[in-house]
C-alpha cells in the first residue's frame, strides 16, 4: 500500500489580501482591466472635442482690447449680431419639429411589414447622400425664378409671376427639412420597433381604437424616443451654414449664428471674438436640448420593453 503526499489547500473562507480585496470591489463596480479598451475612444475624445472646446472657450476670454467679457458684451450689444441667434432658432427650431411629427406616421407605417417596404426606406434616406451642395443645387433648379416648379405655375396661370422660394427664409428651411428629415425618419423607426407589439394587441382586445392605443401606449413610450430625436435634429439644423449662404441671403433674413462666427474669424481675422461667438452657440444649443430632455419626463410612463 502507497502512500502518496498532499499539498495543503487553502480553504475557501481564508482571508484575503487588501490589494485581491479592493480588486474584487473595484471588479463588481466595473473598474477592471478591460476598461483600457476605453483608452483609444477617451483620447479620440479629448483631442477632437475637451481640447479644441476649452481652447475655444479660454480663447474668448482673451478678446484684442477691453476685459475678458469684453467679446461677449460686444455680441450682445450689437443689434445686427444679436439677432442672428433668433433667425437661427427662428429656422432650426421648425424644422426640427417638422421632421420629428413628419417621421412619426410614416415611422409607425414602416415598422409592420409589407411589399416593397426596403425600396420605400431607400428613397427616404436617399438625402443623407446627396450633401448640403447637391440638395441646394437641386433646390436651385428646381423652385428658382426659372425651375420647373414655377414654370409649371406659370403655364397654369396660376401665378403671374416666379414665386420666391430661394435665396429667402424658405430656401433655407426647405434644404434643413430635406437633410434633416432621413435622420429623424431612422431614429423614430429605431424606437418605434423596440416597442413591444403585444402592448398595443393587448389595448386592442379590450376595444382600444388606433388613436387610443397611439396616445395612451405607443406615445408615452416613444415620448423619450421623439425627445432625444428632437435635440439631434435641432443641433443638426442649428449650426446650419452652407444652406444659409447657397440657397438664402446670407447678408439678410438667413444670416445665421454660423455665418457672424465665421466672419469673425476668417474675414476681420478676430479668433477670440470668433470664439465668443462660438460659445454663445453652444450655449443656446445645451439650453434649447435642456429644456427638450426636462420635458420629456411629462409624457414618459415606462420603459419600451420587448425588443428594446
Amino acid at each position: 500500500m502507497s502512500v502518496t503526499a498532499t499539498r495543503p489547500t487553502a480553504s475557501a473562507g481564508a482571508p484575503q489580501s487588501p490589494r485581491a480585496h479592493w480588486r474584487h470591489r473595484l471588479a463588481e463596480r466595473g473598474v477592471d482591466a478591460q476598461l483600457w479598451l476605453l483608452a483609444p475612444a477617451v483620447l479620440f475624445v479629448v483631442l477632437l472635442f475637451l481640447y479644441p472646446f476649452f481652447y475655444g472657450l479660454g480663447l474668448s476670454f482673451q478678446p484684442t482690447e477691453g476685459g475678458p467679457f469684453n467679446d461677449y458684451a460686444r455680441f450682445f450689444g450689437d443689434a445686427y449680431q444679436r439677432d442672428t441667434m433668433w433667425i437661427t432658432l427662428r429656422l432650426a427650431l421648425p424644422a426640427a419639429l417638422l421632421n420629428v411629427l413628419a417621421s412619426v406616421p410614416i415611422a409607425y407605417r414602416m415598422r409592420g411589414r409589407f411589399r416593397g417596404k426596403r425600396l420605400v426606406t431607400i428613397l427616404l434616406v436617399v438625402p443623407i447622400t446627396l450633401g448640403t451642395v447637391l440638395t441646394a443645387q437641386g433646390l436651385l433648379n428646381f423652385l428658382g425664378p426659372t425651375g420647373w416648379f414655377n414654370r409649371v405655375l406659370l403655364a397654369l396661370h396660376l401665378t403671374d409671376e416666379p414665386v420666391r422660394l430661394v435665396h429667402n427664409y424658405w430656401g433655407v428651411f426647405l434644404s434643413l427639412v430635406i437633410t434633416g428629415f432621413p435622420f429623424a425618419f431612422l431614429l423614430v423607426l429605431s424606437y418605434l420597433t423596440g416597442i413591444d407589439p403585444t402592448l398595443e394587441r393587448a389595448a386592442a382586445t379590450l376595444g382600444a381604437g388606433w388613436w387610443q392605443r397611439f396616445r395612451m401606449i405607443t406615445l408615452p413610450l416613444l415620448a423619450p424616443g421623439l425627445a432625444t430625436t428632437f435635440c439631434l435634429t435641432f443641433v443638426l439644423a442649428f449650426s446650419v451654414f452652407p444652406s444659409a449662404v447657397l440657397v438664402g441671403n446670407p447678408a439678410g433674413e438667413t444670416r445665421v449664428i454660423s455665418i457672424a462666427a465665421y466672419q469673425a474669424a476668417y474675414e476681420q481675422y478676430d479668433y477670440p471674438y470668433a470664439s465668443a461667438i462660438a460659445m454663445i452657440m453652444g450655449l443656446i444649443e445645451l439650453v434649447v436640448i435642456s429644456v427638450v430632455l426636462l420635458g420629456r419626463t411629462r409624457l414618459y410612463t415606462g420603459s419600451t420593453g420587448g425588443k428594446g
